[in-house]
């Protein structure tokens, strides 16, 4: 493939013009003025935004080398919430409906905020009921 083939088609898929270049190793002007011809809008620049809050959650979130998630700059003051389209929602929340595809009734609780480490009161009333105080 050629360089201006390669140029369009990354600029089609919504590259900016630096990355394009950097990638390219072509001169930055070169980018902005195929845009032009090609008649496309200009990059607008910053983070793509998330298409969802469980995209978001798995951006914000960290895999560790023992199975857990970590929330890196995790602030215990403000709490493990993240927004999404102004609104503010606990991470274990999102990781307990990732997980088990429904809202969560009561409180989620985990010291970790992996999807398979989650549970809702439903499901600590259940292992309560079976268990008893063995679990």
């Amino acid at each position: 493939m050629n360089r201006n083939a390669a140029i369009e088609e990354l600029l089609r898929a919504g590259w900016s013009d630096k990355a394009i270049a950097r990638r390219l190793h072509v001169h930055r002007n070169r980018p902005r003025d195929m845009r032009r011809a090609l008649g496309l809008p200009t990059h607008k620049g910053g983070p793509t935004p998330a298409a969802s809050i469980e995209d978001l959650f798995w951006r914000r979130t960290q895999p560790t080398d023992d199975g857990h998630l970590l929330i890196p700059n995790y602030d215990p003051h403000r709490g493990a919430a993240i927004r999404h389209n102004e609104r503010r929602q606990s991470m274990h929340r999102i990781a307990f409906r990732i997980a088990h595809r429904r809202e969560p009734e009561g409180r989620v609780a985990s010291g970790c905020v992996h999807p398979d480490h989650v549970e809702d009161r439903t499901m600590r009333d259940t292992y309560q009921a079976i268990f008893g105080d063995a679990a």
